[in-house]
């Protein structure tokens, strides 16, 4: 549990799009299980190479319509020309939706690195900057707190973001890490950058599976320490993954809160048990339930 001084954060989540039937009813049961803990906002993401396009817009404006929760969508440059992206754009402002994370977004399958599409944003700046000559979105973006895998070095990763800010951008939600001192030397960097630390939001991943979110760690340059890597696997010879998992990531999120963070989002993966657990722990209390869809 958090010290009695330790104020209880706001928080947000991150849900995928759903690819299948089953998938819709997985979304849906994680989106109950977690409304009632009033989040800030939830947001639902695109696949590499905007892959989940049409899926993503279909979550987005069936939750804005269905759940009573504020909705971010994705967005990204990849496989789309520029007019193709604002359309999409105007259409989620035409369903009541104010908020966007806008990002540069992964290649496709297959390809090594990120080339714009003829006509197409180049960079999540670019992307930023005509979004928010729109006027009608609220905008968060991404940050890396550890090196990007293409970034150069971190005061690289520091540059970017202030560019994003200075583009239009309200609000970075961060990659996940492992130890808090990652955000915390990442938040004195931006601080010295001239950055508002107070509008960087640190991602938190609730470890649902070891190997995958190790993997996973990997691909988009998160440090994973070798005491985790002793600790998952003593606790999986016990059967105590998932006791282990909340208690670290309860731990994690206490670190942030007693050093001044106020806001976490919660990458969920659609499996909502760990994420309610650990807002549980850090005294997140049920606020409002939500009905389910007729």
């Amino acid at each position: 549990m958090t010290d009695a001084k330790t104020k209880t954060p706001e928080i947000s989540f991150e849900f995928f799009p759903p690819q299948n039937l089953e998938a819709s009813f997985r979304l849906w049961d994680t989106v109950q299980a977690l409304a009632p803990m009033d989040p800030r906002f939830v947001s639902v993401t695109y696949g590499a190479g905007g892959t989940t396009r049409e899926l993503t817009r279909d979550a987005v404006t069936t939750l804005q319509r269905n759940s009573g929760l504020r909705v971010a969508a994705h967005l990204t440059c990849v496989s789309a020309t520029k007019a193709e992206t604002l359309e999409i754009a105007e259409q989620y402002t035409d369903a009541g939706i104010t908020d966007i994370v806008a990002l540069r977004g992964d290649p496709p399958k297959g390809a090594k690195a990120f080339e714009a599409t003829q006509d197409g944003f180049g960079s999540s700046v670019e992307l930023i900057e005509a979004l928010a000559q729109t006027g009608n979105f609220i905008l968060r973006v991404g940050a890396y707190p550890e090196a990007h895998p293409e970034a150069s070095d971190m005061q690289a990763n520091v540059d970017w973001l202030k560019r994003k800010f200075d583009a239009g951008a309200d609000e970075a939600l961060t990659q996940f890490f492992f130890e808090a001192e990652s955000f915390f030397r990442f938040r004195d960097a931006c601080a010295k950058a001239g950055i508002d630390t107070d509008r960087i939001t640190p991602g938190i991943l609730p470890i649902e599976n070891w190997g995958g979110a190790r993997r996973f760690a990997l691909r988009c340059g998160a440090r994973v320490p070798a005491w985790l890597d002793e600790a998952f696997a003593k606790a999986q010879r016990d059967g105590r993954s998932d006791l282990l998992a909340t208690a670290l990531c309860t731990e994690l999120c206490t670190d942030l809160l007693e050093d001044g963070v106020n806001r976490l989002h919660f990458y969920t993966l659609n499996r909502p048990e760990l994420t309610r657990d650990v807002c549980n722990a850090l005294g997140i209390t049920p606020k409002v339930r939500l009905e389910n869809v007729a």
